[in-house]
């Protein structure tokens, strides 16, 4: 999954937890029944599992070119360079 993919089904999951739950309290108030609001709601959990978690093609569209490890090779990774310290300029009191 790419990192838009990602970002897609963080978004998806959101709204579809937070439509669940509306829909699950309106239809258990509605029926006077908190075994029914939790039916609805487990329903839409389980519903956004199947939609957002496994790796369907479509959170597969904006694909990571990684570097060849040969052109890799031609670029070494940089060196830490050393801290460079400055010194303050002290004067001495007699």
């Amino acid at each position: 999954m790419d990192w838009q993919g990602q970002k897609l089904a963080e978004q998806l999951m959101q709204i579809m937890l937070l439509v669940f739950a509306v829909v699950g309290f309106l239809t258990g108030y509605v029926m006077g029944s908190f075994q029914v609001m939790m039916l609805v709601y487990a329903g839409g959990v389980v519903l956004t599992t199947l939609i957002t978690v496994p790796n369907w093609p479509y959170f597969n569209r904006h694909p990571l070119k990684w570097l060849d490890p040969i052109e890799a090779e031609k670029h070494p990774k940089p060196q830490k360079q050393q801290p460079v310290s400055f010194k303050k300029k002290g004067s001495k009191a007699k």
